[in-house]
């Protein structure tokens, strides 16, 4: 029997149109919720058919989540839409470049923080005044083990920020009915990305970087592998929902073992 924790809930999903999001997204409508999803991509079009098609109830919203500006146009078109807001799941990110930090230009270092940091900040910032006004509400942040990982250290840092809003929300927020929680993705196996973070090809030393984080995600990983993107969406959806009405304030890692 199908699971239905999300019945009459609103949830966000940010970053769904590919990926763990898109994984998110369905994973909601299909337990009963009312699912916003936010993405800058056309191809999130191509995940709200999938919804409705199999009987779902969702709606896209372009939004650059970079911005509050962007962040707030996902709450009131939620809350113009379906009344409120129940469920945010913060899963835009994603490293850019992976190549040791000194390689990193000011304007790259830039570009990381502001991709993988502030499109959680901003929307947590943007949907806890609803959240407190009906003193109630789930927050999931996506986050990575690779707050302990090579060639990514804007990422990592950004990630470790992430971590600390969750527990800081959390701590701050419990009084007013909302829980706080993130989940650390580790290495993930998914089909390639229909919109790259980085569209330039690799240079030879690029390779070798990036081997380099394929190597150490499998040494630190107990099992030895990556994870699929269902095993990822199974850890952030139970926190999500009532399932973990006691449980605030924890980043749980998704790694293999690999506790980041």
């Amino acid at each position: 029997m199908t699971q239905q924790r999300f019945q009459n809930k609103v949830v966000i999903v940010t970053g769904a149109a590919q990926g763990i999001g898109r994984g998110v997204a369905l994973q909601v409508a299909s337990e009963g919720a009312q699912v916003v999803m936010a993405d800058l991509s056309d191809y999130v079009e191509d995940v709200l058919a999938e919804i409705q098609a199999a009987g779902g109830n969702a709606i896209t919203v372009r939004a650059d989540l970079e911005t509050f500006a962007g962040a707030e146009s996902v709450m009131a078109q939620a809350l113009a839409s379906y009344g409120r807001v129940d469920v945010l799941i913060n899963n835009v990110g994603g490293a850019i470049w992976m190549k040791p930090f000194q390689e990193f230009s000011e304007q790259e270092i830039i570009k990381e923080v502001n991709r993988s940091l502030f499109p959680t900040m901003w929307c947590c910032r943007a949907v806890l005044p609803e959240m407190i006004k009906n003193q109630h509400g789930s927050i999931v942040n996506v986050s990575s083990v690779a707050t302990r990982g090579i060639n990514r250290v804007p990422y990592s840092a950004s990630k470790g920020g992430v971590n600390a809003l969750t527990a800081a929300l959390a701590f701050e927020h419990a009084q007013d009915g909302i829980r706080v929680n993130a989940v650390a993705t580790g290495g993930t196996e998914a089909p390639p990305r229909k919109v790259p973070r980085n569209a330039n090809p690799l240079t030879e030393s690029e390779q070798n970087w990036m081997q380099q984080v394929v190597d150490q995600t499998i040494d630190r990983s107990f099992l030895g592998r990556y994870g699929s993107i269902q095993e990822q969406v199974n850890a952030i959806v139970f926190l999500a929902s009532d399932d973990a009405s006691y449980i605030t304030g924890t980043v749980v890692p998704v790694g293999g073992g690999d506790q980041g």
